[in-house]
């Protein structure tokens, strides 16, 4: 069962999807469940319009769970001994309704894969904690295993060049800036010890170190966040900042934290900081899709979930 957060399927859902996210005690660190609520309805009361607008520009709905869907079935193909389904955090199909399914079939283990490929309390124990609850409200125990994060993994590393090296092509390396752009996450959530920045950081090493026994030296490589909401500090620099600063040169972002593109990659990087490196000089702009459905990620997905290979980079 792959666990991600989800995406509206069409702009209806949008509002229900924000209300979800912001009601997350995780998302919107607030013990206090009323004043959480008070101020996620805030939140989305100043969003819902501009987020619709974002979702209109890329084609009225987020491309996530189509993409995963599609991702499934690729799975299922090469796997065919396995049954592969998803389950969403904030917008159907919803963890419980995933795993009610597991359970109709008499499926007696699971093995849950977080698509976010570095750990946070805020992604990836949000989802587990999803999965715990709905198997104690369906009364349901299968064996359970997991796969929670990948961010040093040889072959993620591996893979996340290889689509670096693809997308740069017949171009030289060495006139770019390579921007690893990653979701920010507020400062005081990493001050609780959050693990997400410091994974973020060895991915970025570990991809440095392949790129380099590849040959392929860009200019420079950043670790960048973005997707900031918001007054309050979040870690940083922010993709947005690095952009500004990179007149007369030449860039290529990857989404290093995302694995299926949602609009925060086809929105944000695609559109919005495409349009923003054009009006700010940048002589040519490079975005990378997140790995969806390609055979790259099906591979990836059945090395980590079989056990095979695994191992730190180092």
């Amino acid at each position: 069962m792959l666990l991600n957060m989800g995406g509206p399927s069409h702009l209806s859902e949008v509002k229900v999807f924000l209300k979800n996210m912001f009601n997350d005690p995780y998302i919107l660190p607030i013990k206090n469940a009323l004043i959480r609520k008070f101020v996620g309805y805030n939140i989305i009361r100043k969003r819902l319009e501009y987020a619709k607008n974002n979702y209109r520009a890329i084609g009225g709905k987020s491309p996530m769970v189509e993409l995963t869907f599609l991702l499934c079935q690729k799975l299922q193909k090469k796997d065919p001994e396995r049954f592969y389904s998803y389950a969403m955090r904030y917008a159907p199909p919803y963890t419980e309704n995933a795993l009610q399914e597991m359970q109709q079939k008499g499926i007696t283990s699971i093995h849950l894969f977080s698509m976010y490929p570095q750990y946070s309390t805020t992604t990836t124990l949000s989802s587990f904690d999803a999965v715990q609850k709905a198997l104690k409200k369906l009364n349901y125990k299968p064996k359970i295993t997991f796969t929670e994060r990948y961010f040093d993994n040889v072959f993620y590393l591996q893979t996340i060049t290889q689509q670096i090296i693809q997308a740069i092509a017949n171009k030289n390396p060495s006139e770019y800036t390579l921007i690893l752009s990653a979701h920010s996450l507020p400062q005081s959530t990493i001050d609780k010890g959050d693990p997400y920045q410091k994974e973020c950081e060895e991915s970025l090493l570990g991809i440095k170190k392949i790129l380099e026994e590849k040959n392929i030296i860009f200019q420079n490589i950043i670790l960048a966040y973005q997707s900031k909401i918001g007054k309050m500090q979040w870690i940083g620099p922010s993709t947005e900042s690095i952009i500004k600063q990179s007149r007369d040169k030449k860039l290529l972002i990857y989404p290093l934290s995302f694995t299926i593109d949602n609009s925060e990659t086809s929105y944000e990087i695609h559109i919005e900081y495409k349009e923003l490196a054009q009006k700010v000089g940048v002589l040519d702009f490079i975005a990378c899709p997140c790995l969806n459905d390609s055979e790259l990620f099906v591979e990836l997905i059945l090395n980590l979930t079989k056990r095979q290979n695994y191992e730190s980079f180092s």
